[in-house]
């Protein structure tokens, strides 16, 4: 890929941490209830998981995903079981406070 094409994805993932949305709702919540710790390891995290999502996109694997129904359906199925997952945390982790 050329260099301008680089900048280019860089500004639009720069615009996009700067707009706010759900996952700066995540980093206030966060910090308000765990401290600057945890918010700077969410704030840290949030970044990583864009820019790993930026650099698999940029590579073609979203590529190989189209071309490959059971790839795409393996990669939705675990991220499905992986948000069921943190939901059970969360909720488990709520009944315990109360």
């Amino acid at each position: 890929m050329e260099f301008h094409l680089w900048l280019s994805l860089v500004a639009i993932c720069i615009l996009g941490a700067l707009s706010p949305g759900p996952s700066l709702a995540l980093v206030i919540k966060n910090t308000l209830n765990g401290g600057a710790y945890q918010g700077y390891a969410t704030a840290i995290s949030h970044g990583f998981g864009v820019a790993l999502y930026a650099a698999i996109t940029a590579t073609g694997i979203g590529l190989l995903i189209v071309q490959s129904p059971m790839i795409f359906s393996t990669i939705k199925y675990a991220g499905a079981a992986f948000l069921l997952y943190l939901g059970c945390l969360l909720y488990t982790s709520d009944a315990a406070d109360e």
